[in-house]
């Protein structure tokens, strides 16, 4: 493994920064980072491939006739990545896949029973287990043995409410330890979890848990955002009234101190109901509210529930732009193979390493980070906004705990980058030896700025999978060089293909990402469905193959380069072009602060390219300002990506709408200019801000585009 990588990347033995110019852009590919021999021979990867050669037989010589194996001889990878994790019996199973059709309708480790809770009942009691930070800088710790207490006693807490296996537990909660107790408990007990966040407006909640009828709702009382607390009351009673099958509903009473510069209450605090008291006027009759704390405080031995290896562990949801979110259903067994594999090999992870990725309950990349203590691991949940009290708050952190892999999203990196912050300046020497990335396609310079500006030796790995598998299919890999803009790898076990106008893969070319094998994480089921919404989401567009809707292009070294939704691509004069690539450009420029494109050619005979910026540092331009802005626009895609995607109109705008995981609004923008009605192009409940969309709208009106 190592030759082959010093083969590929040059010599092996720090980092490198190359091919770069004086205004901090990069070539797509340069070379940034290599592993040192110390990497190499410490990665849990490398320990994976000693055990493969002495305990299965087999040996590779580098990386990627390691995946080769591993998407071809599904069943004896997928077994052994079991053994190795010491899931399950120790022997090899003679089950372990029944095929269905391609990667559709696959079942794995029939007979198999476990729970993803067993993981975490051998890890030891004085190991340190979560930290859990708040932006007021609050600091809660817990032990793994502290953890499995506090779990054990909700967990029987549950049982004496009645909820069983297949009961349904809905959480609003922040990232916090109460949330990842909740989890835990329930998914002991054989019950199902499912989460959002509490900025998410009621509305939005209901979307969510109307589908899937809860039994047990557990909701923080208040939460704190930018130094304000904003009260639940109001969201807690619309919860209780809309659910018929609610039995009880636990509140976590939040008791945090503000800065001494936070703003009231928005609005005004009421307090919490009492332990075992009934709701009051205007609440439904017969639901209990009970104390989160009182619930755990009678600590108790933690007993996983055996369950067979597909029974149903949470239920995600997918983003819901328009009309109700797919209630997305995982596995136990999947999801706990799918996340040792990834959180282990890929990202690295093991006991002593302190692990964060910056997201809410609502977001899947919640469900990764409590999968690090599945490695051992100390997970870091943060509660709050990552920008207040300013820009090195989640920096500061990351020095303050420790922090070894720092988890994030593309537009974070991307802001920072923009707004020149250096954590080294903020923070001070940092420990992380790895920045992650998702949500979106990281830029060349995106990549440069993280592997500049944060620390030391940082292995810099853009990941991308999504909320439907629960994790990567393409990622970081320890063993190999980190390149601008490209995703170091296919990940094990994950059969991802680009393929063509006529369903054939390629390489060195942009193409449709499918998965043409199945995966342990893909969905057991969509909440409700009879399997045909699930076929038609993921298996009607290429038969047999998992279509996921986004332009890809796999490089003859083995990398990847993302470059946006399929579904919202330029399609100018038969030539196709990412919105990624269009973004990296624009937004380069010293004028523009944001945008968003839409390519309207499938709309009607005007067939037009529309650009909406935000200009940069001033919300309206003069006349003459705005011509020049145009013109600088018109010129850099002209010569940077191509005369024919030159925008057709250039229109500036007060704001860009974003879903709640930051992803632009492309698809439904380009529904409601073909003259759909807002409310049924886009659900405001999954944007970030719901008045964004308003404001983007007069803005077009104003323009005459609507």
């Amino acid at each position: 493994m190592g030759a082959e990588t010093r083969s590929q990347s040059g010599s092996v033995g720090g980092t490198h920064k190359e091919a770069t110019t004086s205004m901090g852009s990069v070539v797509e590919g340069t070379v940034l980072w290599k592993p040192s021999p110390s990497r190499i021979a410490r990665a849990n990867l490398t320990e994976f491939l000693l055990w493969l050669r002495v305990s299965e037989g087999v040996d590779f010589s580098h990386y990627h006739e390691l995946w080769q194996w591993s998407v071809t001889d599904l069943e004896h990878f997928w077994d052994a990545i079991r053994r190795f994790y010491k899931v399950g019996p120790a022997n090899t199973i003679d089950r372990v896949l029944i095929r269905g059709e391609g990667a559709e309708g696959a079942r794995w480790f029939p007979g198999l029973e476990l729970n993803y809770v067993d993981k975490l009942m051998s890890q030891p009691d004085d190991a340190l287990a979560i930290v859990a930070y708040k932006e007021n800088a609050q600091v809660a710790e817990l032990t793994f043995g502290e953890l499995r207490a506090k779990a054990g006693s909700f967990a029987k807490s549950l049982r004496r409410l009645g909820v069983g296996k297949g009961d349904r537990v809905a959480a609003v909660l922040t990232n916090s330890h109460e949330a990842v107790i909740g989890f835990l408990a329930t998914a002991s007990i054989g019950a199902i979890w499912s989460s959002c966040a509490p900025e998410f407006g009621s509305e939005g909640m209901l979307d969510r848990f109307t589908q899937i009828s809860p039994s047990v709702l557990i909701v923080a009382s208040s939460y704190l955002y930018s130094g304000r607390r904003f009260d639940m009351t109001d969201k807690i009673r619309a919860l209780e009234t809309a659910l018929p099958a609610l039995r009880a509903t636990v509140v976590v009473d939040a008791q945090e101190e503000l800065h001494k510069e936070a703003m009231p209450l928005v609005p005004e605090q009421s307090e919490p109901s009492g332990s075992g008291e009934r709701l009051g006027p205007g609440g439904p009759a017969g639901v209990l509210r009970l104390s989160f704390s009182e619930l755990v405080s009678a600590e108790s031995e933690l007993e996983p529930l055996p369950v067979p290896f597909e029974h149903p562990l949470w239920i995600l949801y997918s983003s819901g732009t328009t009309g109700l979110p797919k209630p997305i259903v995982h596995g136990h067994g999947g999801i706990l193979l799918e996340h040792l594999k990834t959180l282990s090999l890929h990202c690295d992870l093991r006991p002593g390493d302190r692990f964060f990725w910056f997201s809410t309950t609502g977001w899947m990349m919640w469900n990764l980070l409590v999968g690090g203590l599945l490695v051992g691991s100390t997970i870091i949940c943060y509660d709050g906004s990552p920008q207040w009290p300013d820009a090195g708050v989640l920096w500061r952190m990351a020095r303050d705990v420790g922090i070894t892999y720092f988890g994030t999203s593309a537009p974070f990196i991307e802001a920072a980058r923009g707004a020149a912050v250096s954590p080294r300046q903020l923070a001070g020497p940092l420990s992380i030896h790895t920045v992650g990335s998702t949500g979106a396609p990281l830029s060349p310079e995106g990549f440069l700025w993280a592997s500049r500006e944060v620390a030391d030796d940082v292995l810099v790995a853009s990941v991308s999978g999504g909320t439907d598998v629960c994790t990567a299919f393409l990622g970081g890999c320890p063993l190999l060089a980190v390149r601008a803009g490209e995703l170091q790898c296919r990940e094990l076990g994950a059969k991802v293909e680009a393929y063509d106008e006529s369903g054939q893969p390629v390489i060195g070319k942009m193409g449709e990402l499918v998965l043409t094998e199945p995966m342990p994480s893909m969905p057991v089921a969509l909440w409700g469905d009879d399997g045909t919404r699930l076929h038609e989401s993921y298996f009607s567009h290429y038969r047999g193959v998992w279509r996921h809707g986004d332009w890809v292009k796999i490089t003859p070294q083995g990398s990847a380069v993302v470059y946006g939704r399929s579904d919202a691509t330029l399609n100018r004069g038969g030539v196709r072009m990412g919105t990624a690539e269009f973004y990296r450009v624009v937004e380069s420029l010293p004028g523009v602060q944001d945008s968003l494109v839409v390519d309207t050619s499938e709309l009607g005979s005007s067939g037009q390219l529309l650009l909406f910026v935000v200009p940069t540092g001033q919300p309206q331009l003069t006349q003459t300002q705005g011509a020049e802005l145009e013109s600088s626009i018109r010129e850099a895609v002209r010569e940077r990506l191509s005369p024919r995607h030159v925008p057709d109109r250039v229109v500036v705008v007060p704001c860009i709408p974003r879903t709640i995981n930051g992803k632009r609004l492309e698809v439904p923008l380009r529904r409601i200019l073909k003259g759909i009605p807002t409310e049924e192009a886009v659900s405001t409940a999954a944007l970030d801000r719901p008045a964004a969309l308003k404001e983007l709208l007069e803005a077009l009106s104003e323009a005459g585009l609507l």
